[in-house]
């Protein structure tokens, strides 16, 4: 049945994204233990501090990369490279001037920034250096993304994944390999440096091997496309304004409230259990730009088709995603000891079940956020990333109106509820279109 409904070219690529996440994984757990070791939980914690950083500075992407995948997608279909040409180059010049906003911000507004997280002053002194290579990195990240996206679009999302994870290994080893001869949190800065120089050049390579596409030609910047862009790509930076929020609130939340201690402990349950549902999303990234491309060939059974697509989707959460989730719930503590070792805290396994509860209900939503991302109909995802930000971040800001204090298990209840309520949201949405 699958091969009726997948594309060969579709079931690679979403087989590459289910395998390449499993070795995600196991560079996450990797990696974990080894930055504790070394640097322990409170440096630590200043670099997810300065991640938080990174990860606001992205908002600067204004949604340009999801949109490359899906136009470059259908310009693809239509074996029309200049097409695909004039979106690189317009997106390109667009990131160029949001990415000089961005780094003037973060510069600008340092001190301010850092003192945010109410960090002591030899942390704040050290978070202090680190920011402006954040800054320049996040404009960085910018170009290579739209790169990454576009052979996305051109129909090698399984190259993409492969280069991907490839870069987390570099990040890994040259963090490892720094930290051991004795550097500090400026490793991991390297590492994610050279892992997104090589993320550039390997997307770069492919690319020309697959279109004749010619990069930075000013005469290929079109106001048209540059309108496209913004129209599907400011959807998707709204949702991302909003959905971005919600991980760097909380630690901020924990920061304020709990120490600065307790945001690793938050990190490897959020981080571990978005590892897990990424198992299930990986492989099904690839029905946005299938779904986009089906919908721009017009044809007579196209509908049936997306449907058909949506309902193995859902199947295949449910026969794998249940037994794996439900071993993972059962066998939580033993794997978190032998995996951190002295390094494990007791408060990890429950705030960890809670959010791998979280996360397979998220799960169950995305189907529906690629089938309406595919469609075009990117209100409907903003609104379920209000709905999952504001619900959350409401929730947690009455707890501690009411209790004066929240702890990492409170910001992951909040969590669970406004994930259901999100799922049920998009699933509703989604079987309004058929």
């Amino acid at each position: 049945m699958i091969r009726r409904i997948l594309s060969s070219q579709l079931r690679i690529n979403m087989a590459s994204g289910m395998a390449t996440t499993v070795v995600n994984i196991a560079v996450m757990a990797a990696s974990y233990p080894i930055y504790l070791h070394f640097l322990g939980y409170e440096n630590y914690g200043v670099w997810l501090v300065l991640a938080v950083v990174l990860t606001f500075a992205q908002l600067g992407d204004i949604g340009i990369s999801p949109a490359i995948m899906k136009l470059v997608a259908e310009e693809y279909g239509r074996k029309n490279i200049k097409g695909i040409q004039c979106y690189i180059t317009t997106a390109l010049t667009m990131l160029c001037l949001s990415g000089i906003i961005v780094l003037a911000a973060v510069l600008i507004f340092k001190l301010q920034i850092i003192s945010l997280f109410k960090l002591n002053s030899e942390n704040a002194k050290l978070a202090a250096w680190l920011l402006p290579y954040i800054g320049v990195l996040s404009v960085y990240i910018f170009i290579v993304n739209v790169f990454n996206a576009t052979l996305s679009g051109l129909g090698r999302m399984d190259l993409a994944n492969y280069i991907q994870t490839a870069s987390k290994v570099i990040t890994v080893a040259v963090a490892t390999v720094l930290l051991y001869l004795g550097k500090s949190i400026e490793s991991l800065l390297i590492g994610s440096i050279l892992s997104y120089l090589f993320i550039h050049i390997a997307s770069l390579v492919w690319i020309r091997r697959i279109a004749p596409v010619r990069f930075l030609q000013i005469s290929s910047f079109d106001v048209y496309r540059c309108k496209r862009l913004l129209h599907f790509g400011g959807a998707v930076f709204g949702g991302s304004l909003i959905g971005m929020f919600l991980s760097p609130f909380n630690k901020l939340m924990l920061s304020r409230y709990a120490g600065v201690s307790t945001i690793p402990v938050y990190e490897i349950a959020f981080n571990g259990s978005m590892q897990v549902r990424a198992l299930g999303e990986a492989g099904l990234r690839a029905l946005m730009p299938e779904i986009s491309r089906i919908r721009g060939e017009m044809t007579i059974n196209a509908k049936e088709r997306i449907l058909q697509l949506y309902r193995r989707a859902m199947k295949l959460i449910f026969l794998f995603g249940i037994p794996m989730y439900s071993g993972l719930i059962i066998l939580l503590t033993l794997l978190l000891r032998l995996w951190l070792r002295e390094r494990f805290v007791d408060e990890l396994p429950i705030t960890f079940r809670i959010m791998l509860v979280s996360s397979f209900l998220s799960l169950l939503g995305v189907p529906s956020y690629y089938m309406l991302l595919g469609l075009g109909m990117v209100r409907y995802t903003l609104a379920a990333h209000i709905i999952l930000s504001a619900g959350s971040a409401l929730t947690l800001a009455i707890v501690l109106c009411i209790r004066h204090s929240i702890s990492v298990e409170t910001v992951c209840w909040t969590m669970l509820a406004a994930t259901t309520v999100t799922t049920i949201y998009l699933n509703w949405q989604s079987k309004r279109r058929f």
